[in-house]
């Protein structure tokens, strides 16, 4: 019988897909990448896939790896998706391929199968992510097959399914949106959402974050430190880059830091609208910028920050394993060196401000920045300068006068 791994959530479309697979003549390797998203009991959604009928099923913990290999390489470029997203969710799925691909190797499967539509994002990831580890690969997306969405036009008929094979899952033929969540993030679209009427914050039960209205009404002070441009540690003690972010979270979800609502551009072409919520990526970016600030040389800065939406495309379209973005991520390596200092923040009501700042590499000198008398400066020398910055002008001004 031919073989292939499911990337496998035990929820209901790929609990669905598990037993329509087999159906189809697979034996089905289940393997459930651990990203720090919800779960009551991870044996159980393990046995599930096999008293499903799975040939296999493992659980693969990879919080670790995405924080430290994937979401920090991603912080150092600064990169948000059209300027506000922090690709949470784009950022994972790179690795769920890496992982499921892993195991078909393992196992001698030849396909990889998931449960992403094909009206969305995730199914270019997943994709281009496989075929650019491993090129022969067979890619099953059952959403993306006739036969499949006959069978399984909606939910009533996915929870049909179940109940006729002793399926067990938690769901509901109405939901007022649909969530994904990891350590990272938790992102929440579709149902009620599609409505841009409808609001977003008041809508969504957060399950990272209050609403800063809810805050408290104090400030709460948090002190992080990077070295070469990645997060080591908060408030003093050193922690793993999973620990940092899970301890950020419950410091900046408790604050009401990091709540979005917006409309994007999906690769596919559509517009779509998602609300966010990322309270401890969204103290890094801010902490991380604020040491960049006093560390990285202002065109250095400006040649990262003019690539920065660029590596922010390629995360959220999929091409994580590519040669630009190898290129991309040994160039960032690079220009955070100096990266290396301490910023302490303080949290309010969703809003982040800057305490305190230092770095031992830091370039902000006070006699030369000073707007008192004395100092380093010699204003006398800016003549000079202006008179060559402004020479093109004024031959240009001569040949081709400007009307004002």
């Amino acid at each position: 019988m031919p073989s292939c791994v499911l990337a496998y959530s035990g929820g209901l479309d790929t609990s669905v897909i598990l037993g329509w697979l087999m159906e189809e003549g697979y034996d089905v390797h289940a393997v459930y990448v651990d990203l720090g998203q919800p779960c009551e009991d991870r044996a159980a959604t393990k046995k599930k896939a096999l008293d499903c009928g799975a040939k296999s099923s493992r659980i693969v913990d990879v919080q670790e790896e995405l924080c430290r290999d994937f979401a920090f390489p991603v912080l150092q470029w600064q990169a948000k998706y059209e300027g506000w997203y922090l690709l949470g969710t784009s950022i994972a799925r790179p690795l769920i391929s890496k992982v499921c691909l892993e195991v078909a190797r393992e196992v001698g499967a030849d396909a990889y199968a998931h449960g992403a539509t094909g009206k969305g994002n995730d199914q270019c990831r997943f994709q281009l992510a496989a075929e650019a580890l491993n090129p022969a690969v067979k890619i099953i997306a059952p959403w993306r097959i006739e036969k499949f969405r006959k069978l399984f036009p909606g939910r009533t008929e996915m929870i049909a399914y179940c109940d006729k094979h002793n399926i067990p899952v938690k769901a509901s033929v109405s939901k007022p949106y649909s969530s994904d969540e990891n350590c990272l993030h938790i992102s929440y679209e579709a149902g009620k959402l599609e409505d841009l009427n409808v609001n977003g914050v008041e809508t969504v039960e957060f399950g990272m974050t209050v609403t800063p209205q809810k805050a408290p009404d104090k400030v709460e002070q948090v002190k992080i430190a990077f070295e070469k441009g990645v997060p080591v540690s908060v408030n003093g003690k050193a922690l793993s880059p999973l620990q940092i972010v899970k301890t950020l979270n419950e410091i900046g979800g408790r604050n009401g830091v990091g709540q979005i609502d917006m409309v994007e551009n999906r690769f596919v072409g559509m517009k779509s609208r998602g609300v966010y919520e990322a309270p401890g990526m969204t103290i890094l970016y801010a902490g991380h910028r604020v040491i960049e600030q006093l560390t990285m040389d202002r065109d250095l800065m400006h040649l990262r920050d003019s690539l920065s939406p660029v590596v922010a495309e390629m995360v959220y379209y999929g091409f994580w394993y590519h040669a630009k973005m190898d290129a991309l991520l040994a160039f960032i390596k690079d220009a955070q060196k100096h990266v290396t200092g301490e910023v302490t923040l303080n949290l309010y009501k969703g809003n982040i401000q800057v305490d305190g700042r230092n770095s031992p590499n830091n370039l902000y000198d006070e006699g030369i920045a000073t707007m008192e008398g004395g100092g380093s400066y010699n204003q006398t020398d800016a003549e000079g300068f202006l008179r060559i910055q402004g020479l093109p002008g004024r031959v240009q001004g001569r040949t081709t006068p400007r009307k004002y």
